[in-house]
């Protein structure tokens, strides 16, 4: 699949020299915005996997809940159905995500906020087993990870990294995100907003195994305080994977709701 990145950021570039507003949560990249005293929410996308030698769709449930206002749990399960080609599909329920989130910091601003959390998650080998391919990773796997944001009303930028510990002899991998958001409509109350993402979302694998790296542009609507809407697609600039198992592209389409 060819992309013309060059036209992409270009068009991210002249969209700088706007005049912008307030946004919300990037897309790919963890964000350090908590929800409200006690809040707590709902995510849910779908990713539209297309690689060299199979078809994928994931479907993961997200459920935040903050115990107060800076430290949050949740809980996210994963539907998967892979289609390799010229096999039949496996589907079911994937590997549960536990995650626990600790605010480290928060200074607000003037119309900006600059904050950050530590979050943990620790992965619980749920998914099946049977079938080919497999949707479990069969394996314990830890991930502890720092995300940071400064937004204002006319900005945002976002950025993220960890480090997986993976059981059962795999690989572990750091994990790197940044991502720059745009609002382009007024602010306004009840929000109705429209926000532009470019994101860069990279994994490490350790063992010598190497880089792999997205662009991930998006867009993003909220349309009202409890809710928004949301689409993105990753193309690769860099990529570990060997011939035949690369990944062409990802789409993403999703919505948030929060619940007080």
């Amino acid at each position: 699949m060819k992309f013309n990145y060059k036209l992409l950021i270009l068009s991210f570039l002249l969209l700088l020299s706007s005049r912008m507003f307030a946004q919300g949560p990037p897309i790919f990249t963890e964000t350090p915005i908590m929800l409200g005293v006690e809040g707590r929410g709902l995510r849910t996308f779908g990713n539209i996997v297309q690689r060299e030698n199979a078809n994928a769709y994931i479907q993961p449930i997200a459920i935040p809940y903050n115990i107060t206002n800076i430290w949050q749990v949740g809980a996210v399960v994963p539907f998967v159905a892979i289609t390799p080609k010229g096999m039949s599909t496996n589907s079911g329920v994937g590997d549960l995500d536990l995650f626990v989130k600790r605010q480290l910091y928060q200074i607000d601003g003037k119309a900006k906020t600059l904050r950050g959390i530590l979050k943990i998650t620790e992965t619980l080998p749920t998914g099946k087993t049977s079938g080919e391919p497999p949707l479990s990773a069969d394996a314990l796997q830890t991930n502890v990870s720092t995300a940071n944001a400064y937004v204002t009303t006319k900005f945002g930028i976002y950025s993220e990294i960890g480090y997986t510990f993976k059981g059962n002899n795999l690989t572990d991998n750091f994990i790197y995100n940044v991502a720059f958001g745009l609002p382009l409509f007024p602010q306004k109350y009840p929000p109705k907003q429209l926000n532009i993402y470019l994101e860069f979302n990279g994994v490490y694998e350790l063992d010598d195994i190497g880089n792999t790296l997205f662009i991930s542009p998006g867009l993003q609507f909220i349309a009202g305080r409890k809710f928004l809407l949301e689409s993105g697609i990753q193309l690769p600039l860099d990529q570990a994977a060997p011939d035949g198992r690369k990944t062409d592209y990802i789409i993403r389409l999703g919505t948030r709701i929060l619940i007080f």
